[in-house]
This record gives structure tokens, sequence and C-alpha cells, in this order.
């Protein structure tokens, strides 16, 4: 386990407000990052996908770098636009 893992799991035994917010945070990082990467698969650039959404290539840049509050339908265009599906799973 590296450094920062360990650091992590320490400091969400002893602080269960640090606990929550990381975890927040942590999977509305992760929905942009998934994003980005598919987008980046795809070849595609930003402001493609910004002018195929008819938006600004700097709400791309929000939502790869801060995804939160994104609406299913802004998901779900976003993922047309890469010819995938959106899949959404309760776990």
């Amino acid at each position: 386990m590296s450094d920062l893992k360990k650091y992590i799991e320490k400091r969400k035994k002893n602080d269960s407000e640090f606990a929550e917010d990381f975890e927040d945070g942590y999977q509305e990082f992760k929905i942009g990052e998934m994003l980005k990467q598919a987008r980046k698969e795809t070849g595609l650039t930003q402001e493609e996908i910004a002018i195929a959404m008819h938006t600004k290539k700097s709400a791309i840049s929000r939502i790869e770098n801060h995804a939160q509050d994104i609406r299913l339908s802004t998901l779900q265009a976003f993922a047309h636009i890469m010819g995938k599906k959106l899949k959404i799973q309760l776990v």
C-alpha cells in the first residue's frame, strides 16, 4: 500500500468528516476523470464535444474537472457524442 493510501486510510479512521467529504469528492472526481479518459480514447477534443453539445469548451472542462451535480441528460449526451452508452449502477 502506498504512503498516500496509508495516509488516507488513517485520516478516514480518525476523522469521520474527512472520510465523508473524501468519498463525496472522490466520486465527483471519478466521474469527471472517466468522461475525460473516454473522450481522449475516442480522439475527440473538448472543443468538439462542446460544439456537438451546443455549449462552450469551458463547460466541458468544468464537467471533466469538477463533475458535481451533472444532469443525467448531460451525461447521456456526452456518452452519445462519443459513441458510447451510459450505464448507471447502484451497489
